[in-house]
């Protein structure tokens, strides 16, 4: 009887409904934000840039990293931070927490791979100084299954592609827990974009030129097999340097700029990067600027937007987000869709 009742409640429970992100009102986009109260919350946020839900959150996020299929998101610490938060968006309790290992840091992105299965997350091995991507398995309570090298020092974005390869952005800076955010390493540093899988380690590196060591390579954006990558130059801030590059597996590197003035109006930084059918955008907050580049690398146009940082994909093209509340359709203008009384902070995930 026992036997039984097992069996019959086993094939009860296989034939339950599971919960998707159409549980949390399918959102289209997740976004960290402080509030005017300086609380900070995890939103989930339709096409329109509308209101789905609100989590709090214990601290400034950074980043999340939203399960391709459940209605999960995981949110990081800033860097150099130890703990990430796996949400439950439905219910909006926190299902679990990572730790990093000891003697391991956070970077503040991470990626599923698998269908969704292992979530993989950048980091720093503290004493070495090496970039390590940290394996957790979902379906064992996110439980820490290994780590392999990033194939560089100070990984930061990590973007899943088609196959599950995943494209890194070693960012080239070597930090410390004990230094804070303090920059140990500006005149060695040697950023990267790699392509790496949990299964075979690092397939491809790609490095900048020697005078472009200063790059840092920080966000990444992809579609139909063209990686952007957006860069944080560590030099000169009169230097207009290239803050934008766009890379084809096996193929090279094709650096972005724009005219002189706008190049030098990017003040250096650039904070976030994204893909429509036809162009590719970059931010910077600090310059209030929105560099639009052609997907074969050619300057399109700037649009002005005091502290504007985050970027994805929408429905019909690009949409950003900024320090003021406003959630933005990018055409030729930049034109509100929503504006809120709280402070976005720097990345627009995009779900799906």
């Amino acid at each position: 009887m026992r036997r039984r009742h097992f069996l019959t409640a086993l094939l009860a429970s296989a034939t339950l409904p599971q919960v998707t992100w159409a549980d949390a009102g399918n959102p289209a986009f997740l976004a960290a934000a402080q509030e005017p109260d300086g609380t900070f919350a995890l939103f989930g946020l339709s096409e329109q840039g509308q209101d789905l839900f609100r989590i709090p959150l214990p601290a400034r996020g950074h980043a999340a990293a939203a399960h391709p299929l459940r209605p999960e998101a995981v949110a990081f610490a800033r860097r150099p931070g130890t703990y990430a938060l796996v949400i439950d968006c439905v219910s909006g309790r926190v299902a679990h927490r990572l730790e990093a290992p000891e003697g391991h840091h956070f970077y503040g992105h991470g990626a599923f791979v698998d269908g969704g299965a292992v979530l993989v997350t950048t980091e720093n091995h503290i004493d070495s100084g090496v970039g390590r991507l940290g394996l957790w398995a979902r379906d064992e309570g996110y439980r820490r299954i290994g780590s392999l090298a990033s194939g560089g020092i100070g990984p930061h974005e990590i973007l899943r592609l088609p196959g599950d390869v995943l494209a890194v952005a070693n960012g080239g800076i070597l930090t410390h827990p004990d230094r804070g955010r303090e920059k140990l390493n500006l005149d060695s540093m040697r950023p990267n974009l790699s392509y790496v899988t949990v299964t075979g380690g690092l397939q491809e590196s790609v490095e900048l030129s020697e005078d472009l060591h200063r790059a840092s390579i920080r966000h990444l954006a992809h579609r139909d097999g063209l990686v952007g990558f957006a860069m944080q130059w560590q030099g000169d801030l009169s230097e207009p340097v290239p803050l934008l590059g766009l890379h084809r597996k096996g193929g090279r590197v094709t650096l972005c700029e724009a005219d002189l003035a706008e190049q030098l109006a990017m003040q250096g930084y650039a904070g976030s990067v994204a893909m429509d059918a036809g162009r590719v955008g970059i931010t910077s907050p600090r310059g209030g600027r929105l560099h639009l580049f052609g997907l074969d690398g050619e300057f399109l146009t700037a649009l002005s937007r005091s502290d504007i940082c985050g970027l994805a994909a929408g429905a019909e093209g690009l949409v950003a987000t900024d320090g003021h509340g406003g959630v933005l359709s990018c055409t030729d203008r930049l034109a509100p869709l929503t504006v809120a009384r709280r402070a976005w902070d720097n990345h627009l995930v995009r779900l799906g």
